[in-house]
């Protein structure tokens, strides 16, 4: 299911043909669709994004305003992981933006996932809502999900058999590699954005070309017109190591270490499809704010395009009805998750320990 497509989802939509496998698969998360539509949870909170949107970029003048007055003295140093918070907050607008919760205007969207994502961020919104498509209509699937595909880390002890050389050393210690790999995540996610240059259609490729090559001499523009140079390159390095620390500790526990379809064998609906691959997190105002709100990982691949603030209140919903069709559930502390994830990343690589 493509980013916003839940809200055409019906026993006879294009995404369950019509025949009565299909229709069967469809009839456990229609019941869902028709209740999560009448409570008007998937209409969408302009006004609260707006806020969002505008505080956002508020808070990221003031810390460049900051940058210029203190850039003089290593105190400025105290801005970069405040940066990074912030820049983890623009990477959630340009997300949601992808899923078309802000939204339903297709022009709009692309122009905020443009703003948040290449401009602020240098990351390419093309590539990452092609990648996250893919993603969402297949989680965890081995052959389908590029976020499970076999890179830096690998996912299935399959994957750890055929790897050779150094990165037959990564997979045998991914597991305690995991988050500091993750600090070089905010600098991978521009150079994928480059990359993916080559693939973009050329209209397309100039719009992103330009705002992410604008994004890079703005960066290093701010950064050398408010400090000096030793100061940049510490500043630069810290906000970008923890930026990346950041989406990791975020995107982490969504699906690594739950279900994983078998390619060949039973074909699951979209309502488990969700939900056996998702893990939501637990916590509060504080977990909802730090995590963008995808600690709703369930609610979210349910209904991608439902609105952020939504979420929460679609959860009593969608667990009320895995229940009665006893589909577990999965929901833990974000410590917790951390401690899954990692225990999974280990057991992939526990066949190649023993060389």
């Amino acid at each position: 299911m493509t980013l916003a497509a839940e809200e055409a989802v019906t026993e006879h939509s294009p995404h369950f043909p019509g025949t009565t496998e299909a229709r069967r698969e469809g009839s456990e998360f229609t019941p869902l669709l028709r209740a999560v539509k009448s409570q008007t949870l998937l209409e969408r909170r302009t006004g609260w994004y707006a806020r969002t949107i505008t505080l956002n970029a508020l808070a990221l003048a003031a810390v460049g305003a900051g940058m210029a007055l203190i850039g003089g003295s290593w105190w400025v140093l105290a801005l970069a992981p405040v940066l990074s918070v912030l820049s983890a907050r623009t990477a959630f607008i340009g997300h949601d933006a992808g899923h078309a919760q802000i939204t339903g205007n297709r022009t709009a969207s692309r122009i905020i996932g443009l703003i948040h994502g290449n401009l602020l961020l240098g990351m390419s919104y093309s590539w990452w809502t092609e990648k996250h498509n893919r993603h969402h209509a297949n989680p965890n699937h081995i052959d389908k999900d590029p976020d499970v595909a076999a890179d830096v880390l690998v996912f299935t002890s399959d994957q750890a058999a055929t790897r050779t050389g150094f990165r037959r050393w990564l997979t045998r210690n991914q597991a305690w590699l995991f988050f500091p790999l993750t600090l070089l995540e905010g600098l991978a996610l521009k150079l994928y954005g480059f990359q993916d240059l080559r693939r973009q259609p050329p209209r397309e490729r100039v719009v992103e070309g330009l705002l992410l090559a604008t994004h890079v001499v703005g960066y290093v523009t701010l950064l050398l017109c408010t400090m000096p140079l030793g100061h940049a390159l510490a500043f630069a390095a810290i906000h970008q190591a923890l930026f990346g620390l950041h989406l990791g500790m975020a995107f982490a526990p969504n699906h690594k270490g739950m279900e994983m379809p078998d390619p060949d064998g039973e074909r699951w609906g979209h309502l488990r499809r969700q939900v056996l691959t998702s893990r939501n997190i637990k916590g509060g105002a504080l977990t909802d704010w730090l995590l963008g709100g995808l600690n709703y990982q369930i609610e979210h691949h349910l209904f991608p395009s439902m609105p952020r603030p939504h979420l929460r209140l679609a959860q009593p919903l969608i667990k009320a009805h895995c229940r009665d069709l006893g589909i577990p559930f999965t929901e833990t502390g974000l410590i917790d998750s951390y401690r899954q994830v990692l225990r999974h990343m280990y057991g992939v690589g526990e066949g190649l320990r023993g060389e």
